[in-house]
């Protein structure tokens, strides 16, 4: 325990965390500025080591497996507690300890083909159908929601469909455009893109299931020859499109493939044509995936800097015609994405099992507090091939300019 003791005592500067021993023994850490109390219990003797030489790894496992038990407080005040404490900082003690081998091992981790993607897309997406159903707004967006001053009571269905209406009017859809959807999980952003302005979407994914979802919502809809979808990685597209939209996909293109991509959405849009890329970033610069998430949820994911989107972005020949940065928006998402979860969670359980629960609950909460205290946010960058393909100026953004155009 001695060393996790003092890895602590570094760590836990605002609020409390009681950490109870395997023999019952108490030890208090922090308590000297406001913050979340919590107390966790350690079920088992080797734990305290484990936690000192992989605290995320460790820490999450435990947690699925019932040898970490959470006594007082929360599993959100727990992240709250870590993360506030964790900060963006890079001299903090976990994110300091072993961070560039760690990065240095990431980066080939995340070379992918397209096999290999398609294995790492089905760890998580092909899970089940009915647990997303569960989870998601009512057209399953599966992506970071957008909370507006119109939506104060932070209602989720409300908020997906306003991203969609953002994401629409940034790509500056015209009746019989052609457009390419990577990444179009459950095909809703592609049908609200043909029924809002009738154009021609062709949608891309990896996951068997999703596939067959937004397929048969398309023809249920009676617009499979206008919008169709494709099990496709994005290095076999081919073709050209008036636009092009990639929404929470990018996370999965690993670093060694960021210029690929960006050569591809070069080569398929068309010289007047307008793309959007959707993603999580970081505020804090290159990073590492941390091995929990690499090991039980994304596989091969990174969630890049802007700098390294930015060097890609350069040498694919892109003009950066617009960004966005969307903030807190993603933690209120997934807050929303928790409080289905319990609602439904012993509908889930039966699905499912405990051990799984447990998992998506700290994949859940974890992801929240990133957002929340550790600097993740979400980037929405517009890019063209010519400098003149969208307006000098981001009135088209505007109720009032989409009011306009439409009268």
């Amino acid at each position: 325990m001695y060393l996790l003791d003092r890895f602590l005592r570094r760590l836990i500067q605002k609020g409390e965390l009681t950490l109870i021993a395997p023999g019952g023994k108490k030890r208090a850490f922090g308590g000297r500025s406001p913050g979340p109390r919590v107390a966790i219990r350690l079920h088992e003797r080797s734990l305290p080591w484990k936690l000192f030489l992989k605290p995320e790894l460790a820490s999450g496992e435990a947690y699925m497996d019932g040898t970490l038990t959470i006594e007082q407080g929360t599993l959100r005040e727990f992240f709250d507690l870590i993360t506030s404490n964790m900060g963006w900082q890079p001299e903090n003690p976990l994110n300091s300890q072993n961070a560039r081998i760690r990065r240095v091992r990431n980066f080939f981790l995340q070379y992918d083909s397209p096999i290999r993607a398609r294995r790492s897309v089905a760890h998580h997406y092909d899970l089940s159908n009915e647990l997303f159903r569960r989870l998601l707004d009512e057209e399953m967006h599966y992506s970071c929601a957008y909370f507006t001053a119109d939506n104060p009571d932070h209602d989720l269905d409300r908020a997906q469909r306003d991203k969609s209406t953002l994401t629409s009017r940034k790509l500056l859809l015209g009746p019989g455009q052609t457009v390419l959807d990577i990444g179009c999980g459950w095909g809703a952003l592609a049908l609200h893109l043909h029924r809002r302005f009738d154009v021609d979407v062709t949608g891309i994914t990896l996951s068997k299931q999703q596939h067959a979802v937004a397929s048969e919502r398309a023809a249920e809809a009676g617009v499979a020859d206008d919008v169709r979808f494709h099990l496709r990685d994005y290095r076999e597209i081919s073709g050209e499109f008036d636009r092009i939209v990639s929404v929470g996909m990018f996370e999965h293109v690993g670093l060694p493939h960021h210029r690929e991509f960006f050569e591809i959405v070069r080569d398929c849009l068309k010289p007047d044509g307008v793309a959007l890329v959707h993603t999580i970033g970081r505020a804090d610069g290159p990073g590492i995936t941390d091995d929990w998430t690499a090991k039980y949820i994304f596989p091969k994911g990174y969630v890049p800097a802007l700098s390294e989107i930015m060097k890609s972005v350069e040498r694919a020949g892109l003009y950066v015609t617009d960004i966005e940065v969307l903030r807190l928006h993603y933690a209120y998402t997934l807050e929303e994405w928790q409080s289905r979860f319990r609602v439904r969670r012993e509908e889930i359980a039966r699905m499912h099992d405990e051990r799984f629960c447990r998992m998506f609950e700290w994949y859940l909460a974890a992801s929240e507090h990133a957002f929340r205290n550790m600097g993740h946010v979400v980037f929405q960058i517009q890019l063209a091939r010519r400098q003149d393909a969208v307006p000098l100026t981001r009135d088209y953004l505007s109720k009032e300019h989409e009011c306009r155009e439409s009268s």
